[in-house]
């Protein structure tokens, strides 16, 4: 088998990862917010077309093309898991700025680098041809399914962060509300002195209210989005406190107070998992290494023994 067309594929197919790569990380490292943008722009004396110019090839001319490729390459999977992806970027906090075209696209892109990479080697390795692809079809349907993976790990590691913040944001909530501030205002409060997941999601709430959203479709549109069993009860409770014409600031120090006692006993329920936890790394690691010191010197003496003992 002629290995020259598949390995010049598979090296144009590193460089072609190696490139999104780094245009990921630049993009971490130079990220522009769109006030900084608008400031560069404005306070540009040149045209909106030359200040755009302006700008690297990289930004001007890579980014664009690639992104356009992802979302190509997005729209050929199918659309019955697409309302559960998206739901799952935004349970995630839609890292990096991903859409669900995006992520499509790099779950393709990882199958086809994954498929030819595993091919290649195959063949240097001259396999038959029929265990070659069916091997590459299962690396590819293996690579296809990773970002899922990454993802929920995401979502599992937003869940866990909201959870620890909630108690404290209600403590905020419910020191604001005595002090006289609203429920809306006191959100906002949050989101502007706190850097967290659970602050961002309350600057979200106040942005939907002021585009014209009711209250109670912002904070169910944040149940929706976080997916946290606590937020959801603490919303409904939230909304039928407002429905019945009930006291915003005691709803809220009841909440905290109940939030504050599952944290304590979330607490005990790690805790107690811990001597199960330990029980692997003490029978398989620790209790070897042990028995190797102890009795490690003896072996020799018993081995001699029990030889002149079946000798004699």
């Amino acid at each position: 088998m002629n290995s020259l067309p598949l390995a010049l594929g598979v090296g144009a197919l590193v460089s072609l990862s190696c490139g999104i790569t780094y245009w990921g990380l630049l993009k971490l490292r130079r990220a522009e917010t769109t006030g900084q943008r608008l400031q560069r722009l404005s306070a540009s004396p040149q045209p909106l077309e030359a200040a755009e110019l302006d700008l690297p090839f990289l930004d001007r001319v890579l980014k664009p093309w690639l992104r356009r490729q992802i979302r190509a390459a997005g729209r050929l999977a199918p659309t019955r898991n697409i309302e559960k992806l998206r739901l799952n970027l935004a349970r995630a906090g839609y890292p990096y700025g991903w859409t669900v075209l995006d992520f499509l696209g790099i779950k393709l892109l990882a199958a086809v680098l994954g498929a030819i990479a595993l091919l290649y080697y195959l063949a240097q390795r001259g396999r038959p041809l029929v265990q070659s692809s069916l091997f590459t079809v299962v690396g590819a349907v293996v690579a296809f399914q990773l970002p899922n993976g990454w993802l929920t790990t995401r979502v599992r590691g937003r869940r866990a962060a909201l959870t620890r913040a909630l108690p404290d944001a209600l403590d905020m909530l419910s020191i604001c509300v005595d002090a006289g501030a609203g429920l809306d205002s006191s959100m906002l409060r949050i989101s502007q002195k706190w850097k967290n997941e659970l602050a961002s999601e309350f600057g979200k709430v106040v942005a939907e209210i002021r585009i014209g959203l009711s209250r109670t479709e912002a904070l169910k549109n944040m149940v929706e989005r976080t997916g946290v069993p606590e937020i959801g009860s603490f919303v409904a409770v939230l909304l039928q406190a407002s429905e019945f014409g009930l006291s915003i600031a005691q709803v809220l120090h009841t909440q905290s107070e109940q939030m504050r006692t599952r944290r304590w006993q979330r607490a005990e329920e790690e805790a107690r998992k811990v001597p199960i936890k330990l029980l692997f790394p003490l029978v398989f690691l620790i209790m070897p290494a042990l028995f190797a010191v102890t009795i490690g010197p003896a072996v020799p003496i018993l081995l001699r023994l029990f030889a002149q003992f079946l000798g004699g």
